[in-house]
């Protein structure tokens, strides 16, 4: 096999996609692994079988928010029927789980506690309920020490940040720019701790041939992850494979490795036997990630007909000592909207709390909660149609790097959105709406979220037969990975989709860029689009016509007037490799995707309650791949927002930095119940440069600036503007109208 196809963005491409015949990119095809997963026979991390007999770990977590183990005495645990051992190893095992796409081990070492539920060990037993009883069992003595747990108190000892996952701006006169404004807001925006919630928890199963470790896990991206377990057990790239076929959700969470990933491993070389350690719910809120609480200054100033000339996005954020992440609030507001004066600005408060990191559209989703409600209270005191307020200001290049937009058709969803939701008929005045006990009200707010391209490797293979296999190590979270790398394939090897055979999570494939950033479906994708084109090369070769003559459709070749079956052109397999890589493109143009949410809501003049009663969706990025899986996305982007608006907030304890709502009866997600009638409409557009399938990313749009647009609905319901999320019936009530 040759090495691999290359291309590298650097001016925009033409696409093979829009000279196929029939397409079935585009369409609403289901998911192909459908059936796997309702009839149950769809393998996830914690199901797999062995011919050994598999032993159960269970992690012990630390009881104390702040200091060192001391001891451990083991035998209170092993004391208990089907204990094995008690395993430790405080020098390898986790800490801390890694942050997404990091190649270095995280941060490593138990023997000091930084956080509440910190994992210190692991009891492993031939049931999964003794272990648990065991690890309960077990004693632990510790030397506690004072630690940083009320965020507020805290803040005075914040630390400011000049490098990380986005860059601090500061343009012309900010300061000066908004104490001359005509007309200016400048508000505190504060946005709690939250958890992904993923369905599917943490889970590893882990066993040894000799030298040679085999993960079956729940991973986002496991090329990286690999890297991670590598480098944290000291272990080369050859002796080690992850599986992890089908996820059962992230949002963030599994992005990098977690802390039963690295026990696992250990204590299965040191039994000789596989061991499993799924972690409960409890562990999995108190130990992996949480998006980090902020506490935004959103200040934004304008002439009298409405021009914004000054954008202040200022944050504070919190996560543990010497962690570099840091919540990117303000990455989408750089290129938002006009204005000649900009500052951009994050400080870290240093927290004893679980890791804070990337959640479902890291920045965006908690950053566009303060910007888009911002706009809003800026258009009320304009006297001015929100919707109108940023159609004139929609900057004609971005702002702050002062390069083009690749496409940006943000006023198109704007005004289709303001069409079809029926927002002229809504109630200019606050509150001025009702419905027996039931004040009625409409929001909107723009949605963007940059796009990014990441290097992927895919692994083609056209079998003499006829039939199409596709190799990457490219994952599944429940976004449809299979189903769209089927039809691309499909579409340009001109095969049906029953012809077709995806394979994916598992590292003896080429490495993906994995799932997360909204990256994994463009990025894989465009991989596979390189090694099919490279198929089809070798196709037109064998016709005898250029290859840009070649059309496959149907199982046929034909071009130039020749006309022949593929199979009559194939004598071996066809392997060919596949990669894609960002290029000038990316530095030269803005990419982003863009939308426009609209709600309404009802708010009970009593109770405070909020009622959603009809959300509305229109996004633009790019090709869509399939409208039944992209659609999937957004809805669930867009009851994000429900929870990020009306009801997600972990709490800690200002005393030990515990978490109090560490699981999924306490801490509050949307369910049916909460969730109203919800429209998706994608606009058409092609862009690119952003890659050969003039796709981009989509899959976190859903949830930018969702929440904003409840958060302005449920201002023209009542005429309350809070500034801090969740907006529960709590900070309603004292400000309702009488009844």
């Amino acid at each position: 096999m040759n090495k691999p196809s290359q291309m590298m963005m650097n001016q925009a491409v033409e696409s093979l996609l829009d000279r196929v015949p029939n397409p079935c990119v585009g369409e609403e095809l289901s998911r192909v692994e459908g059936p796997l997963k309702v009839s149950g026979t769809a393998t996830y991390a914690a199901e797999y079988k062995f011919d050994e007999e598999i032993l159960h770990g269970f992690l012990v977590s630390a009881s104390i928010a702040k200091g060192t183990v001391e001891s451990i005495d083991e035998d209170s645990a092993t004391a208990i029927d089907g204990v094995v051992a008690v395993v430790t190893d405080f020098k390898a095992f986790i800490r801390n789980s890694q942050q997404g796409g990091e190649k270095k081990a995280p941060t490593q070492g138990v023997k000091d506690v930084d956080y509440f539920g910190q994992p210190i060990a692991l009891v492993v037993a031939n049931t999964f309920e003794a272990a648990r009883e065991g690890a309960a069992a077990l004693k632990v003595s510790y030397k506690e020490q004072q630690g940083a747990f009320d965020f507020i108190a805290e803040l005075d000892k914040r630390e400011l940040l000049t490098s990380g996952n986005d860059k601090p701006e500061h343009k012309n006169n900010p300061d000066e720019g908004l104490a001359n404004a005509d007309v200016k807001v400048d508000s505190i925006y504060v946005t709690p701790s939250q958890n992904s919630a993923a369905m599917e928890p943490h889970a590893t199963i882990a066993e040894w041939k000799g030298d040679q470790l085999t993960l079956h896990c729940s991973m986002q991206m496991l090329s990286t992850c690999k890297q991670q377990i590598c480098d944290a057990l000291d272990l080369k790239p050859d002796n080690v494979r992850l599986i992890s076929r089908y996820v059962g959700g992230g949002f963030g969470s599994k992005l990098g490795i977690s802390p039963e990933s690295i026990a696992a491993a250990i204590a299965a070389k040191q039994l000789k036997r596989p061991v499993k350690v799924v972690m409960h719910r409890i562990q999995v809120f108190e130990s992996t990630v949480r998006r980090t609480n902020t506490r935004q200054r959103l200040a934004l100033g304008a002439d009298r007909n409405g021009r914004i000339h000054t954008i202040i996005h200022n944050t504070i954020c919190s996560n543990l000592p010497e962690e570099t992440f840091f919540e990117p609030t303000a990455i989408a507001t750089h290129f938002s909207y006009s204005g000649q004066n900009r500052e951009v600005k994050y400080e870290m408060v240093r927290m004893n709390q679980v890791l804070a990191g990337s959640m479902r559209a890291p920045g965006e989703a908690v950053g566009m909660l303060a910007l888009e409600c911002a706009m809003d209270e800026l258009a009320v005191k304009l006297d001015m149609d929100p919707v109108e307020l940023r159609k004139l200001n929609e900057p004609v290049i971005d702002p702050s790097k002062e390069i083009p937009f690749s496409t940006r058709k943000l006023s198109d969803t704007l005004d289709y959105g303001a069409k079809h939701f029926g927002w002229g008929k809504r109630h200019k005045q606050p509150a001025c709406q009702r419905e027996g006990d039931w004040l009625i009200g409409m929001g909107m707010a723009s949605a963007m979220r940059s796009n990014m391209l990441k290097p992927s490797v895919a692994r083609v293979t056209l079998t003499p037969n006829a039939h199409a296999i596709v190799e990457t190590d490219m994952t599944d979270i429940g976004t449809g990975t299979y189903t769209v790398l089927t039809q691309i394939a499909a579409d340009l090897l001109g095969l049906p989709v029953s012809q077709v055979e995806v394979r994916l999570g598992d590292t003896d494939f080429p490495p993906a860029a994995g799932s997360g950033g909204s990256v994994g479906a463009c990025s894989s994708g465009s991989s596979v689009y390189v090694a099919c084109k490279k198929v089809r090369d070798t196709l037109a070769k064998a016709l005898g016509v250029d290859a840009d003559n070649l059309t496959l459709h149907d199982g046929q070749a034909s071009g130039n007037g020749m006309s022949k079956p593929i199979t009559e052109l194939i004598e071996d397999d066809i392997v060919t490799l596949g990669m894609i890589e960002p290029g000038k493109t990316s530095m030269d143009y803005t990419q982003a995707s863009y939308g426009a949410h609209f709600a309404e809501v009802a708010v009970n003049v009593i109770t405070g309650e909020t009622r959603i009663r009809r959300m509305l969706g229109v996004f633009t990025a790019g090709r869509i791949l399939n409208e039944k899986t992209a659609r999937s996305q957004c809805y669930g982007g867009m009851v994000f927002g429900i929870g990020a608006a009306l009801m997600e907030e972990l709490l800690h304890d200002p005393r030990n930095g515990r978490l109090l709502n560490h699981d999924l009866a306490e801490y509050h997600v949307p369910v049916n119940a909460d969730v109203p009638p919800i429209d998706v409409v994608f606009l058409p557009e092609r862009d690119p440069y952003a890659n050969p399938l003039h796709a981009k990313g989509l899959g976190e749009l859903g949830i930018s600036g969702a929440g904003a647009a409840i958060a302005n609905a449920i201002y023209n319901a009542t005429g309350i503007r809070l500034y801090e999320y969740p907006l529960t019936l709590d900070k309603l009530l004292d400000q309702l109208p009488a009844i």
